[in-house]
């Protein structure tokens, strides 16, 4: 099979030797193709350079496709040994930027290209020998080892498309045309676009768990809709088209621009789309690794802003309720255009899969029936925010991959580009941005008096973030005080007469115990949380001061609360909280320099908690305290039995898990006072509590 035309693998069906061949080749044509990505920079240097201010340099992703592997792989408790724990710490997080990340350029020690070339070899090594080695059996299910594999496989081939994004914006003399990477030499005027009828129709949506192909999260559950009729553009919106737009001054009104839009307008000073240059010789287009003379039918390339001003303007033009798609229209408008999926169809019916060219080309090449670019080209954006199907469960390997966007700030886009390969050229996939983020991404714009559904849910609904959220910052329970609160002012009472500059609430899930740390006088207090779903409500927390959550109080029956900071006494000292996802078994090295670590309920559920207790130290300042509760449930589920601190017995003796404690910091820390119990009390439902004693250590670091 060529390198640039492979095909998602099909996991339910065939025989197991063959199906584990499939998936060797399969990872490593992935690997193949994102090298020779980042073989169009030019030199080393390049790698370094910020193609954009809110994205890392290109060696972190250079860096984060491999360390996805290990990371995942350690999660799934596939391997328990690590390749490169600074480099799977320092190339983890920071992919789509949010108000919690952290792009400083200044907290990164950036290894050299060679490194992680040497790394990412590495990498490659031990992901072929488990393919090779793994026990393989079908179906292959979210459960099973090689879901974390092909989870890899994936997350890197959308890479593919999220640097060669980021490779675009580079200064071009920083980059090189390749052979591989041939765009495509077709170009002239478009035909004239018009509005054709896309009948009325039910709509289903999303993935049986049984599904034969991988999916990511939000694929799954069910949603169903019907459809009015619609009319939709025959074709994308071309340059030709779009340059109409930018000729009548449409950057430089505000009417047609929403107040996102116009101020991201005024911060980016655009007057045009981002790709297209102008100079003495007219208009340019700038493609992956070329500038080529602007080809008017190929289609235009802009953010969701920029499109709906294009729709708001052209509505205005044509008097018509002219506007984007929705995810339902996008899919009625592919189900009557009868468009086989990948991997089954024979050849791409579009321009995609790198199946065709590494550009766009003509937006009248491909019909499929009366529309042409249904699929590929570029990715079309949507009106729609993305949202969980009823049903949708998160994956456990990775949590962050769809909550973090179901935020309604996240649009949708449809359809795959030229170079959406393996999961992303799927009917069923479901991949949405920021609205000002560029993809390699236009639109088609359709004729519709229908409402647009917003599937705004502005309850926290995830049953275990709303527990959590419930015991933070909801009413006590059973005489039982608020258990992070109490945390908090142990510590605080605890470090009276001790410097109280840097705290860390390490595990600190929604995020009480850091702000009570703050109120307390720390004049910084950061909070990390390896979970997305806990720290993202921590971190809206921080921005916005309330969280709503709806909580289960009797079968199907729910009741519907907010907590606010304000009604805490909190909201004043927002600015001197932070928080951040990391790993405590493996955090980034610029988390260090504290006075106090209070790690609450978080050592019996790490996968390696002697590797954190054996490195805290070098996070903590010389008489700095390290406050530990924990009601010591060591279950196998979360911690392998030869990593349990205690609750086992050696040579006939019980060891207690204080004893490991002991044992574990006793070359670095010293104990301070006895052990003493601290209620806390997680609620289920209206009848249904979790009452439970942690017990509390304090330690000194000498």
């Amino acid at each position: 099979m060529e390198l640039r035309n492979t095909r998602t693998t099909i996991l339910n069906e065939g025989d197991p030797e063959q199906k584990r061949a499939e998936i060797l080749e399969y990872f490593h044509r992935t690997f193949d193709i994102d090298e020779k990505l980042y073989e169009t920079l030019k030199y080393d240097d390049t790698f370094y350079l910020r193609a954009d201010q809110l994205r890392h340099p290109l060696i972190f992703y250079f860096g984060h496709t491999a360390t996805f592997f290990i990371n995942k792989l350690t999660i799934a408790r596939v391997i328990d040994t690590r390749i490169n724990p600074r480099f799977e710490s320092m190339f983890a997080v920071g992919v789509d930027e949010m108000s919690w990340d952290d792009l400083d350029a200044t907290h990164y020690d950036w290894p050299t290209r060679q490194a992680v070339k040497e790394y990412r070899d590495k990498a490659r090594e031990l992901v072929d020998g488990l393919i090779r080695g793994l026990p393989l059996k079908l179906p292959i299910t979210w459960e099973d080892p090689f879901w974390a594999i092909m989870m890899g496989i994936e997350h890197e081939r959308i890479h593919l498309e999220t640097s060669s994004v980021l490779i675009r914006q580079l200064p071009i003399d920083q980059v090189v045309q390749l052979p591989f990477w041939d765009i495509c030499r077709e170009a002239g005027e478009p035909p004239v676009n018009g509005l054709l009828p896309v009948p009325g129709g039910k709509v289903s949506l999303g993935k049986p768990g049984d599904h034969p192909l991988y999916g990511w999260d939000n694929e799954y559950g069910r949603h169903e809709a019907e459809v009015a009729g619609f009319k939709a553009a025959c074709l994308l919106t071309s340059n030709r088209e779009y340059l109409a737009f930018v000729e009548a001054g449409g950057y430089r009104e505000q009417r047609w621009w929403t107040e996102e839009g116009w101020n991201w307008r005024n911060f980016r000073e655009a007057e045009h789309p981002l790709f297209w240059l102008k100079g003495d010789g007219g208009w340019k287009l700038r493609t992956m690794a070329s500038v080529i003379d602007l080809p008017w039918n190929w289609p235009v390339e802009v953010n969701y802003l920029e499109a709906k001003a294009f729709c708001a303007w052209k509505s205005a033009q044509s008097g018509l309720p002219i506007r984007l798609p929705t995810e339902d229209e996008w899919n009625r408008l592919r189900d009557v255009s009868a468009i086989p999926d990948q991997p089954w169809w024979e050849r791409a019916p579009g321009n995609i899969n790198l199946e065709y060219w590494s550009s766009s080309c003509p937006v009248d090449r491909f019909r499929s029936g009366d529309f042409y670019d249904v699929i590929g080209n570029v990715w079309q954006w949507t009106e729609t925010p993305i949202y969980p199907f009823h049903g949708f469960k998160i994956h456990p390997w990775y949590d962050d991959f769809s909550t973090p966007t179901f935020d309604t700030r996240h649009n949708l886009i449809k359809g795959g580009s030229w170079i959406s390969t393996g999961n992303e050229a799927t009917r069923d996939s479901r991949y949405a941005f920021r609205r000002h983020f560029f993809q390699h991404a236009g639109f088609r714009y359709v004729e519709s008096a229908a409402p647009v559904e917003v599937h705004q849910d502005q309850y926290e609904t995830d049953a275990l973030a709303a527990e959590y959220c419930d015991a933070h910052y909801g009413a006590e329970h059973l005489g039982v005080p608020n258990f992070p609160a109490t945390c908090a002012e142990i510590c605080l009472r605890l470090m009276e007469g001790r410097p109280r500059r840097h705290a860390l609430d390490l595990g600190c899930a929604v995020g009480r115990a850091a702000f009570e740390l703050a109120r307390g006088g720390f004049e910084r207090v950061t909070g990390l949380d390896f979970s997305t779903r806990f720290f993202r409500l921590a971190a809206r927390m921080q921005e916005e001061g309330y969280l709503r959550y709806a909580f289960p109080e009797e079968g199907e029956i729910l009741s519907f609360h907010e907590i606010g900071l304000a009604d805490l006494g909190l909201d004043g000292i927002r600015e001197r909280v932070e928080f951040f996802q990391a790993d405590a078994c493996n955090l980034p090295e610029k988390f260090t320099g504290y006075d106090l670590v209070l790690a609450a309920n978080l050592i019996d559920r790490l996968y390696s908690p002697r590797r954190f207790l054996s490195t805290i130290h070098e996070r903590i300042n010389s008489g700095g305290l390290l406050v530990i509760t924990s009601p010591y449930t060591w279950l196998e589920e979360f911690t392998k039995k030869e990593e349990w601190l205690g609750g086992y017995k050696d040579a006939g003796e019980n060891v207690t898990t204080l004893d490991g404690l002991k044992e574990m910091l006793a070359p670095h820390f010293r104990q301070i006072g006895e052990p003493r119990d601290i209620p806390f009390v997680i609620r289920e439902s209206r009848r249904k509590f979790q009452h439970s004693l942690a017990e509390l250590t304090v330690w000194e670091r000498r």
